[in-house]
């Protein structure tokens, strides 16, 4: 009976970010000889199969905090027209992304903070250095 293996991606430029671990020498070791035995490819795709697990183990109590926390899930990108839009509407935007929240590299300093009340970013907030220096007070 064939096992149920981790739904595959294809790769797509720029949708995933690198960490740095510290791990002791044992856990390090039962690693290896993990991959050796030939259960997982490499010491990458037996972390990220573990923190799959860690993130599905706890499924249920995450689809509820994004609920009550009220956050985008996956990928949200804001364009100039977006940020345009709300400035000249009135409305400054509360940015609240879990997952990858990207604002658009022809975005001014200026116009993100006209539009831009709050940035909370559970994963990674992509956007120019000038933007995020502009929006510093505002990102939590």
């Amino acid at each position: 009976m064939p096992s149920a293996a981790p739904e595959l991606r294809p790769k797509v430029g720029g949708d995933t970010e690198k960490i740095t671990i510290n791990l002791g020498y044992v856990d390090l070791g039962h690693i290896d000889l993990l991959v050796q035995d030939g259960f997982y490819s490499n010491r990458t795709d037996f972390i990220r199969t573990a923190i799959r697990n860690q993130i599905e183990r706890h499924a249920d109590t995450t689809k509820q905090s994004v609920a009550r926390k009220n956050l985008d899930l996956g990928l949200r990108h804001y364009s100039r027209e977006d940020l345009e839009a709300a400035r000249d509407a009135g409305q400054m935007l509360h940015i609240r992304v879990l997952g990858l929240a990207s604002i658009a590299t022809d975005v001014t300093p200026n116009l993100a903070r006209a539009a831009i009340a709050s940035i909370s970013v559970l994963g990674a907030l992509q956007a120019s250095a000038a933007v995020k220096a502009a929006l510093a007070d505002r990102i939590r």
